[in-house]
């Protein structure tokens, strides 16, 4: 018995961008493909089958130990990226402002979906680790692109940031390509 579910939810890849000097910013440079590896998709600077503990997981590990990299990727909603936008009170946000690596549209309440989850075509399968929290590093780039907005995107990204994920089937994604959903079978925990 199949311990994922596939759905009848699919998301249409709009966006892809990459990475290649995080150090230099969050920003994420537009690409029509993205050649994704077990580590993560090449050229990313956070590509690695490993990483250092971040402040997102301190109750579980010292700051910069050594983990699993589940947040090989960044992917969000077209329609929730709209929203943001909206709250903020502007047109349009730049995906690459955002430091989206995947962005689709099509699947409802996509920050939401469990995790586990899988986004899946013939070619690659993505794993959700978790929802991304908002932070406040989009707001450097945002502020400069849009002078007195960068300051609005933390809170109008909260439950609207996407979710991480890591690279569970190798292959290329290209701009334009579908992924389907599928969901594990189980209920939700009680005993929050």
């Amino acid at each position: 018995m199949p311990a994922l579910v596939p759905t009848n939810y699919v998301g249409r890849v709009t966006w892809l961008g990459l990475n290649e000097d995080r150090a230099a910013g969050l920003s994420n440079r537009a690409v029509q493909a993205l050649d994704l590896r077990f580590a993560g998709p090449v050229g990313e600077s956070r590509r690695g089958l490993t990483r250092a503990s971040c402040s997102r997981v301190v109750s579980q590990y010292p700051k910069g130990s050594e983990i699993r990299n589940t947040r090989q990727l960044c992917l969000m909603s077209a329609e929730e990226v709209a929203e943001i936008a909206t709250e903020m009170g502007v047109a349009a946000l730049d995906a690459a402002l955002l430091g989206v690596s995947v962005l689709v549209e099509g699947i409802p309440d996509f920050t939401h979906i469990p995790p586990s989850a899988r986004l899946a075509n013939a070619a690659v399968s993505l794993t959700v680790d978790m929802e991304n929290r908002p932070c406040h590093l989009p707001a450097k780039g945002i502020e400069e692109a849009m002078l007195g907005k960068g300051k609005l995107f933390k809170a109008a990204a909260k439950g609207r940031r996407g979710v991480t994920g890591w690279v569970e089937r190798e292959g290329v994604l290209r701009l334009g390509d579908e992924l389907r959903l599928h969901v594990p079978e189980q209920r939700a925990w009680v005993h929050l």
